[in-house]
């Protein structure tokens, strides 16, 4: 493992933040900490539903999931 803050241990985590931070968060202003944390949770499900990821064949995390339960349950 390598120092604190070394982006190539958590690349999965690193990659959302900064998704998080430059799609979403530096386009709003926030003015409670309830609505920034509204405004989290709804990134996360856009994230997780809506949002394609080009490591997952185009496909948002939770279809990718879909298809990959499909193909084991086939086997």
């Amino acid at each position: 493992m390598s120092s604190v803050g070394a982006c190539v241990d958590n690349a999965v985590v690193e990659r959302f933040f900064g998704s998080l931070k430059h799609e979403w968060l530096l386009n709003v202003i926030h003015l409670t900490r309830d609505t920034m944390k509204e405004d989290v949770e709804a990134y996360i499900r856009y994230y997780n539903h809506d949002r394609l990821h080009t490591a997952n064949g185009n496909l948002s995390p939770i279809n990718f999931e879909k298809s990959q339960l499909k193909v084991s349950n086939m086997t």
